[in-house]
């Protein structure tokens, strides 16, 4: 990447990831030799380095992983959803927005987590990691955006309560769906969240350590191990091919969720570009006349 490409690739790679459009980061994480070239609306392109070692089969490489990273590959694909990046930036254009963001972040896992506590399913239990739960972390933001009294303040907007009823039809009707849901935000989040949260920080000049509880995993220290276990429970869920298909489908219908919450938004998504785009430059000519004047 050029020194101009590069803030925007990143930034956009990053929202993508943790808005749950890429399930596949190891080629953007792994090797320095990768390369990856990407501007908004472009293709990702990514190449492992030809000495890389045979790995173990991975978890995802078969079973009902396989079955979500493969059949939602469409709703993921970069080219097809500009919606996240665009819709992400403009999150993050001011405060407000990006207030209205976590409070839709908010009502949306209140409802899945408080599904979860009801539920009895075995195969949602077994996906249910308190590492992953984010309603705690995203009370914590709302008190910072809206203040003590934010729970008589705050209501849902209209395509947030679209997707709460969704999560709570799907658990009253066919609990088994409640793990499309979970794939679809868990993993989108553990990917990209310190990126995202960082982006946020940085553009809205945010209080330190303040108003990104949502994106910080305490609890897991080494991600990707953490994920490989979450697709090998998936996978020991034993679902028949008619369910799997049926979770796969769910999985699409929830990422067209989240793009509809994006869509909501309001502003302009290049403010919040130019922003990270500055910055980054001044990073970068920092680190550049750092060994000159030494």
């Amino acid at each position: 990447l050029t020194a101009t490409r590069m803030p925007v690739a990143i930034a956009a790679a990053a929202c993508l990831l943790a808005a749950g459009a890429v399930h596949n980061p190891s080629a953007l994480l792994r090797a320095p030799r990768a390369r990856v070239t990407m501007a908004v609306g472009e293709q990702l392109e990514t190449k492992a380095p030809a000495t890389a070692p045979v790995a173990a089969r991975a978890a995802r490489s078969h079973g009902l992983a396989l079955a979500l990273d493969d059949g939602t590959r469409k709703s993921h694909s970069l080219a097809e959803n500009t919606a996240f990046v665009t819709g992400f930036f403009r999150g993050i254009a001011s405060r407000p927005a990006f207030a209205q963001l976590v409070a839709s972040l908010y009502f949306v896992y209140e409802a899945m987590e408080g599904e979860f506590d009801k539920q009895q399913d075995p195969r949602v239990k077994a996906l249910d990691f308190p590492e992953l739960r984010r309603t705690a972390a995203l009370e914590e933001d709302m008190r910072y955006y809206y203040g003590d009294n934010w729970r008589s303040t705050v209501r849902p907007t209209p395509a947030t309560a679209l997707y709460v009823a969704r999560v709570r039809e799907v658990s009253r009707r066919r609990p088994e769906l409640l793990v499309s849901h979970m794939y679809t935000r868990y993993l989108g989040d553990l990917f990209g969240g310190q990126m995202m949260g960082g982006m946020a920080r940085r553009s809205l000049q945010l209080d330190k350590g303040q108003g990104t509880s949502f994106y910080e995993f305490g609890d897991i220290d080494d991600v990707s191990a953490f994920i490989e276990r979450w697709y090998s429970t998936a996978n020991a869920l034993g679902l028949d091919a008619a369910t799997e298909a049926e979770v796969v489908a769910e999985a699409n219908r929830v990422f067209a969720l989240n793009i509809a919450l994006f869509d909501e938004l309001e502003g302009s998504a290049w403010r919040p570009l130019w922003t990270l785009f500055t910055a980054a430059l001044v990073d970068w000519d920092k680190r550049f006349d750092a060994p000159r004047a030494a």
